[in-house]
């Protein structure tokens, strides 16, 4: 799965409209150019393809204030719409993704509903049990990981990391069906985006050629 997608289709879908500039400001908003590959470049890039693939339509506004081409702004097709669920539902379920993939999808968990998402979140516990019990059945020795050696703390390593995973996705379980956030059909969301000329804290200041289409 592409993250890159995921994160530039739910910002885009949360402004309604919105041009590349104001994707890059709310992403590194979110702190995603730390934690995932959100960099200008591939913000820009994403943009472009997912246009010309009919996943977000593109519209042509005013001439940028660099004299330059026109800026365009960015809106979701209805194509784009399902991509942009599905990503969110895989990223939620699978446990093999890396660490970008599932904060995107905690970011964006609120566009769907709350039972949905319990439901989601218990799968991807089952399919972590699954795969726990594959290193325990194939990957360790009768008689524990020491037999390994040193390479037996890779194992331990995957059974940690298995089961702080299992541990955190029961607490969020848990603190979702305790009535926790504002999921779809619940009300007003909670909306994580830059107000107007207000300064982004956490920009790069890096300006990339993109920046003023």
């Amino acid at each position: 799965m592409s993250v890159i997608r995921l994160l530039v289709l739910g910002a885009v879908r949360q402004h309604g409209r919105a041009h590349g500039y104001q994707v890059r400001s709310d992403l590194e908003y979110w702190g995603a150019h730390e934690w995932s590959h959100a960099k200008p470049g591939s913000i820009y890039h994403a943009l472009k393809q997912m246009a010309r693939q009919g996943l977000l339509r593109a519209h042509e506004m005013a001439p940028s204030t660099a004299g330059g081409p026109p800026r365009v702004e960015y809106e979701v097709t209805d194509a784009g719409g399902e991509e942009y669920l599905r990503l969110l539902r895989e990223a939620l379920v699978v446990p093999d993704r890396g660490v970008d993939v599932l904060s995107a999808a905690i970011g964006f968990m609120v566009d769907l509903e709350r039972a949905e998402v319990v439901g989601l979140l218990r799968e991807r516990l089952r399919r972590l049990a699954v795969w726990r019990e594959s290193v325990t059945d194939h990957y360790i020795p009768e008689g524990g990981t020491e037999k390994l050696g040193h390479l037996g703390e890779v194992m331990n390593m995957w059974l940690h990391t298995a089961d702080s995973q299992a541990a955190w996705t029961r607490g969020l379980i848990d603190r979702v069906e305790g009535g926790a956030y504002t999921f779809a059909g619940e009300g007003a969301p909670f909306v994580a985006v830059l107000p107007d000329g207000r300064e982004n804290p956490y920009a790069t200041g890096e300006h990339y050629p993109g920046d003023d289409l």
